[in-house]
């Protein structure tokens, strides 16, 4: 299945697309947060639906996708988890996950407005395969890790290269500010993605490609970074984990290229779709 949730922000409303069409299922009667996800909600889903074909209201294209899951515990990422990337900024290839948090009020839909942030001159792109956790996770062995996963969704893992790296401390403070993780357009359930290891991931600015990389070169894969997290802290379902970016970033560049008001930013991963933000300063409308 496909899983989406659409309407105006702080009002999405569940759906699903069957058939490269979006269905409205608000009769169906559960969001898709940690609960849905906890007590069996997609098998659930998966029945309502087969038992209403033919009959699930239609969502028309013009109506806004929110994020595919409701807001969920947390986002953990996984920085520089591709060789190439890790190169282009100078840092060594890691021999451990590099782990940071993104904040989840930073969670927005897959096509809403990207806002540069009070006092940033250094905004920065980064697709990225994401991971949403089915049940809770914790001490998790990487043969068992799969029966753990939900499904998969694009993330455009937004990043503030200032904040980050230039003032002090962890990297949290350049990737949590609100509209830096546009995620969706919608979840893709575990069946419906045969091979997560094979999976391009590319990404342009203004209709220049900037990144266009394939998951065969995640330095961690995804089972090992479940595993992995899960020996520091409890996965819940719904939880959402950012698998890393490959080369062509802005901070990458000589010199680097950050973005700007007005420019357009589109990203997409095979099987999972694409999304396209516009990018706006602070307190513009």
């Amino acid at each position: 299945m496909k899983l989406i949730r659409h309407g105006q922000p702080d009002q999405e409303k569940p759906g699903v697309i069957l058939n490269d069409q979006k269905y409205d299922v608000s009769a169906f009667g559960e969001d898709y947060n940690e609960a849905f996800f906890a007590t069996g909600g997609l098998a659930r889903l998966a029945a309502f639906v087969q038992a209403n074909a033919g009959q699930l209201p239609v969502v028309g294209e013009e109506v806004r996708l929110g994020s595919p899951v409701a807001r969920p515990s947390k986002i953990v990422c996984i920085g520089l988890n591709y060789v190439d990337h890790a190169r282009e900024t100078g840092a060594t290839p890691p021999t451990e996950p590099i782990l940071f948090m993104k904040s989840t009020t930073s969670l927005v839909g897959p096509n809403d407005n990207l806002i540069i942030p009070k006092n940033s001159v250094k905004t920065d792109w980064e697709v990225e395969l994401a991971v949403v956790i089915g049940k809770r996770a914790s001490y998790v062995e990487e043969a068992d890790a799969a029966d753990y996963i939900a499904g998969y969704a694009l993330h455009n893992d937004v990043s503030e290269r200032e904040f980050q790296l230039e003032r002090g401390g962890t990297w949290d403070k350049g990737k949590g500010c609100d509209t830096f993780a546009p995620v969706g357009p919608f979840l893709a359930t575990v069946d419906e993605i045969p091979d997560v290891d094979n999976l391009r991931l590319w990404l342009s600015v203004n209709g220049q490609m900037m990144q266009d990389g394939t998951t065969q070169n995640l330095i961690f894969k995804v089972p090992y970074l479940i595993s992995y997290l899960s020996q520091f802290m409890t996965l819940l379902p719904g939880d959402i984990i950012s698998t890393g970016t490959p080369a062509g970033v802005g901070l990458g560049f000589k010199p680097p290229v950050y973005l700007k008001p007005g420019d357009v930013v589109e990203l997409g991963i095979d099987g999972l779709g694409s999304s396209r933000q516009q990018v706006k300063a602070y307190g513009q409308n």
